[in-house]
């Protein structure tokens, strides 16, 4: 009896663990255009979606340091920010979103005075 119990609670366990979902955690560094903390606050705030573990972006590098599971994607998140006014990786904000920041943070000033 012992046996056919020690049987079963190791296929129950054998079985529970094939169907077990790893669960990989990514990171990743992505350049999002933006000027002051009032940014890093929009930034962040809109890179927190499902999925996202983590968000931290750089004032003075412009780099966004993401950890996000399976449940989203890089993609996902570049374009929550883009949808915030903010160019993230390859998506570029429209022009619309990004005319709805407030004036202190307009980065594409920034930028051309730059160049």
């Amino acid at each position: 009896m012992k046996q056919l119990i020690s049987a079963i609670a190791l296929l129950l366990f054998i079985s529970t663990n094939s169907f077990a979902q790893k669960k990989t955690i990514s990171s990743d560094t992505i350049h999002v255009d933006g000027i002051c903390e009032q940014c890093q606050k929009r930034i962040e705030n809109a890179a927190y979606i499902k999925g996202v573990k983590h968000a931290a972006w750089n004032v003075q590098t412009k780099q966004l340091i993401v950890v996000y599971s399976p449940k989203t994607s890089l993609d996902k998140i570049e374009h929550s920010i883009a949808h915030a006014g903010h160019n993230a990786g390859n998506i570029r904000a429209t022009d619309e979103e990004y005319k709805k920041l407030p004036h202190c943070c307009a980065y594409k000033e920034e930028l051309s005075a730059d160049k």
